[in-house]
C-alpha cells in the first residue's frame, strides 16, 4: 500500500533517543543531527506552548524544578535550555522526515481557540509540508481532527496511551480517519513476555490495519522487537537506539537505507 512510509522506516525518538544519548540531550539540535547521522529516516519532536504563545520542544509538561512550561514565557524556557520550534525545525537536516508529537495542555480547553497548541502549530505544519515529509501524532484526538480540517495535506497518527489495547487503537484510528496509528510497543507484547489471552499477533494487527488503509507505527521497541515488528510488515518504529535499530532492520531486510542528512532518504 502507498502512504506515509516506505518499507519499515526508523524514527528517532525525540531526536537520537530519550534522555542523553552520546552526549546529545533529547529535543535539541545536536540530538536531531545525531539521529540523522545514525541513519534515521525521521525525527520525532515534542511541541508545547508557553505562557506567551511561543512553541518550544520539550516532552514533559514541567521542568525538573516543577515550573510548568505553559506558565513560563519563552525567554524563561530558553534560559532553561529549551529549544524553540523555529530553531529546532531549522536544525533538522534536509531529507529527514518530521514526526510532530503535539502536547496539548489543559489550558487549551479554556483559552481562545487561536491560542490552542494546535492552532499555533498549524502555520508551521503547512510550511514544513512544502519541504519535507511530515506527519502529526498526538494523544489528543482534537489535535488530529484540527489538523485534518485545517491542514489536510498533513497526515495524522492516532497515538493511544501506554499499553492501550490493539483493537481500540486500530479501530480508533479508522474512526477518526487517521491514515496512521502509533502504538506503544508493549501493547504488542515484547520479546520474552508471556502470551496474553485476547492479544492479537503483530502480523494479524498490521495486516488488518493495512486492509483498513492504515499504516502502523510502534513506539519504543528495542532493536530486537523493532526487527520482529518489521518482519511482520510494520511501517515504522520510533526508537531510542537509532544505530542499533538501523542495523537490526538491515539484517531482516525490512529497513530503508536511512538518511545521511544530504537530502536523500
Amino acid at each position: 500500500m502507498s502512504g506515509v512510509f516506505e518499507a519499515t522506516e526508523v524514527i528517532g525518538h525525540r531526536g537520537a533517543g530519550r534522555g542523553v544519548v552520546d552526549g546529545a540531550r533529547e529535543n535539541t539540535a545536536e540530538s536531531y543531527a545525531a539521529a540523522a547521522r545514525a541513519g534515521a529516516d525521521w525525527v520525532e519532536i515534542d511541541v508545547r506552548r508557553t505562557a506567551d504563545d511561543a512553541l518550544v520542544l520539550y516532552h514533559n509538561d514541567a521542568l525538573d524544578d516543577g515550573r510548568w512550561i505553559v506558565d513560563l514565557p519563552a525567554h524563561e524556557c530558553a534560559a532553561a535550555g529549551l529549544l524553540g520550534l523555529e530553531e529546532g525545525l531549522a536544525a533538522i537536516p534536509p531529507g529527514v522526515g518530521l514526526d510532530v508529537d503535539v502536547k496539548s495542555v489543559m489550558e487549551d480547553a479554556v483559552d481562545a481557540p487561536s491560542r490552542r497548541t494546535v492552532s499555533l502549530l498549524l502555520p508551521y505544519l503547512r510550511e514544513e509540508a512544502e519541504r519535507r515529509r511530515v506527519f502529526v501524532c498526538s494523544f489528543d484526538p482534537a489535535v488530529l481532527l484540527a489538523v485534518r480540517e485545517e491542514a489536510p495535506g498533513v497526515p495524522t497518527a492516532w497515538m493511544p496511551f501506554v499499553r492501550n489495547p490493539l483493537d481500540q487503537a486500530v479501530a480508533g484510528a479508522a474512526g477518526m480517519g487517521c491514515p496512521v496509528v502509533a502504538i506503544d510497543a508493549r501493547s504488542f507484547g515484547l520479546t520474552g513476555d508471556a502470551p496474553r489471552p485476547g492479544r492479537r499477533s503483530v502480523e494479524y494487527t498490521v495486516d488488518l490495519a493495512h486492509r483498513a488503509g492504515i499504516e502502523v507505527v510502534s513506539w519504543c521497541p528495542d532493536p530486537v522487537d523493532a526487527a520482529r515488528f518489521a518482519d511482520a510488515g510494520m511501517d515504522a518504529v520510533v526508537v531510542d537506539d537509532v544505530p542499533g535499530t538501523v542495523s537490526a532492520l538491515k539484517e531482516v531486510g525490512g529497513g530503508t537505507e536511512g538518511s545521511d542528512g544530504s537530502g536523500d532518504s
